[in-house]
C-alpha cells in the first residue's frame, strides 16, 4: 500500500503569494500620490502665472516722459590749454502717465556731452517725496552742470566750437541713467533701468542779453 502524501500547505503558499501583491500595491499607492502632488504643484504654478499675467495686463507699466523746458548756459569757454569751463542749468518736467502706478526714482544721473565728448556728470535734483512720483502727475526738477574739464578736442571740433560760439547756440547732448521701481498701492515691484537722451540746442546767456530763446525739448526714453 502506497504511502499517503501530506496535503500541500496552502496557507504558506497564500502568504508567499500575498507578499509581492502587497509590495506592488504599496508601490502603486506611492506612484499615485507623487503623481497627484506633481499635478497639484503644476496647477499652482500655472495659476500663479495666470494671476501675474492678468495683473500685468491690467497695470502694465508705461514709460515716464521727460521734457527739458528751459536751459541756461552762462559759461561755456574752451581755453587754449584744452580746458572747457562751463555752467549749465536745466529745468526738466517729468510726467508719470500711469493711472494705477507710482514711480520711485532711486537713481537719476545725467551726463552732458559736447561734440560727442562727455564733459560733466551730475545727480539730478529730485525735490518731491523722497523720489516718489504720484500716478498721473507731472513734477519739476533741475540738473546743474558746473565746473571745468580738460577736453582734447581735435582741430575740426575746435573749429566747430568757434562757429557755435559765434552763433551763440551750442549743441549739447544730455544722457540720463535711471534706476526706478513701480508702486501699486502698498506693493513695490521691479527694478528697471531705462535710459534717456536729450538733444539740446542751448543758447548762450550773458548777463546782458540772451542771444536766442531755448526751445523746450522732449527727451527720448528707452524703456
Amino acid at each position: 500500500m502506497a504511502d499517503a502524501q501530506p496535503p500541500p500547505n496552502t496557507a504558506a503558499a497564500n502568504d508567499a503569494a500575498s507578499v509581492p501583491s502587497k509590495e506592488r500595491l504599496r508601490t502603486r499607492c506611492c506612484y499615485c500620490l507623487c503623481k497627484t502632488l506633481w499635478i497639484f504643484l503644476v496647477l499652482i504654478i500655472v495659476l500663479v502665472m495666470l494671476v501675474i499675467l492678468v495683473l500685468y495686463i491690467i497695470v502694465t507699466p508705461s514709460s515716464f516722459r521727460f521734457h527739458v523746458t528751459d536751459a541756461r548756459l552762462t559759461l561755456f569757454d574752451y581755453t587754449a590749454n584744452s580746458t572747457l569751463r562751463y555752467n549749465l542749468v536745466l529745468n526738466i518736467t517729468a510726467s508719470n502717465p500711469n493711472k494705477k502706478l507710482k514711480i520711485y526714482y532711486d537713481v537719476v544721473q545725467a551726463n552732458a556731452f559736447y561734440g560727442g565728448v562727455r564733459f560733466s556728470t551730475t545727480d539730478v535734483n529730485m525735490p518731491w517725496n523722497s523720489y516718489l512720483q504720484d500716478k498721473k502727475s507731472s513734477n519739476l526738477f533741475s540738473a546743474v552742470f558746473s565746473g571745468q574739464r580738460v577736453m582734447a578736442l581735435d582741430r575740426k571740433q575746435v573749429s566747430e566750437f568757434h562757429e557755435d560760439d559765434k552763433d551763440g547756440v551750442f549743441p549739447i547732448d544730455v544722457k540720463i541713467r535711471f534706476t526706478i521701481r513701480f508702486r501699486l498701492e502698498a506693493f513695490q515691484f521691479g527694478y528697471y533701468y531705462p535710459r534717456g537722451s536729450c538733444k539740446l540746442k542751448v543758447p548762450f546767456t550773458s548777463k546782458v542779453e540772451k542771444v536766442a530763446s531755448f526751445n523746450p525739448t522732449k527727451c527720448q526714453i528707452d524703456f
